[in-house]
């Protein structure tokens, strides 16, 4: 952070406008008199949560754990247990999600046996309160992960990941989606969060780039002139992705994590820069870096994609990993020079 404050006020303020939320009121909208959860439960009146109450809860969850362990010696620690509040929320999120989309399925194959009985009209309408009464509390559950995700952000300076599957929301754009997700949604036409429409910018640097600024400056430029992008990186936990997907998250920008196949062995990476070009992307971004960067630099050359290498002048390059025989033939197809300059990937692009 930046900004200078004369008061607490000022403080106040401005950290409330950073962890500004969707509305938390159209996510815990009510969409019927009655809601059922399950074949088990009798249709019940009772209420949603209140959203105001709700949105407090969270930032009372939140700040008292930042609270506790701040100025502390086990300050580190605080992060690790507000990433595991935000966590508990999306596992939640994520099975009711699982448990709506088979409701929906469910209701689709009732649709397609249409009878003109009592019977059926009382079932159909039993699963359409039922499917609606999901994605109630689906939305709401959304809402207050990613409220506890952005305070998350603010405090760390790291945007909130699951270890496993993407975080996607009906009520906001700020959204993580594993590559896998995002491929089968454009094949099978999920959810559209899971395949967002807008063209995809590819980003990844090393480890140890620490510039956060330029990166920052880079986006900010494609993001002008490609306002509906979504952002494709290399997922690494450090360095470069870390605050590419920071700007994400503060920008309201779908990320896409490519995450490496690890039972691929050494040449996972490798693997993963060929399948990120799947996403026929409109322009790329490649920090400073080593081996790993070398080589989506060169393969997006190879499909003449704009591409733009960033520099970070405070740091050496990182020295490119060692290569395994067969990491060295998953890279060499793309080894091939092009008019447009490609390089060979045991070199360096000019960062």
């Amino acid at each position: 952070m930046t900004d200078r404050f004369s008061n607490f006020a000022d403080l106040a303020e401005h950290y409330a406008r950073e962890i500004a939320t969707p509305d938390y009121a159209r996510a815990f909208m009510e969409q019927t008199e009655l809601a059922k959860l399950s074949i088990e439960h009798e249709p019940s009146a009772a209420e949603m949560p209140d959203p105001e109450v709700a949105q407090a809860a969270i930032e009372m969850m939140l700040a008292t754990v930042f609270d506790l362990f701040r100025d502390t010696r086990m300050e580190d620690f605080a992060s690790e247990v507000a990433w595991g509040v935000a966590n508990s929320f999306h596992v939640v999120a994520k099975r009711l999600d699982d448990r709506e989309d088979a409701m929906a399925n469910r209701l689709q194959e009732k649709l397609r046996e249409y009878d003109p009985s009592e019977v059926y009209a009382t079932d159909l309408e039993d699963l359409t309160m039922q499917a609606r009464s999901l994605a109630e509390c689906r939305d709401a559950m959304e809402c207050m992960r990613d409220h506890a995700a952005k305070i998350y952000l603010v405090e760390t300076g790291r945007p909130f990941s699951p270890v496993r599957g993407s975080r996607v929301s009906s009520k906001t754009n700020a959204s993580m989606i594993e590559a896998r997700d995002y491929l089968a949604a454009q094949k099978a036409q999920r959810r559209e969060q899971y395949a967002p429409s807008g063209p995809v910018v590819v980003f990844s640097g090393g480890q140890q780039f620490t510039d956060i600024a330029l990166v920052e400056d880079y986006l900010d430029a494609i993001h002008a002139r490609v306002p509906s992008m979504a952002l494709a990186t290399t997922a690494q936990n450090k360095g470069a992705d870390v605050i590419a997907a920071a700007w994400a998250s503060r920008h309201n920008v779908p990320v896409i994590l490519c995450k490496p196949d690890a039972s691929r062995g050494a040449s996972a990476p490798y693997q993963r820069n060929a399948r990120m070009l799947a996403f026929k992307p409109v322009e790329a971004v490649v920090c400073s870096g080593g081996g790993i960067q070398a080589n989506l630099a060169d393969r997006l050359r190879e499909a003449r994609v704009p591409l733009h290498i960033v520099r970070d002048a405070s740091v050496q390059n990182e020295a490119p990993a060692a290569r395994t025989k067969a990491a060295a033939q998953a890279e060499r197809p793309a080894m091939k020079r092009t008019a447009c300059g490609t390089v060979n990937s045991d070199e360096l692009p000019p960062f």
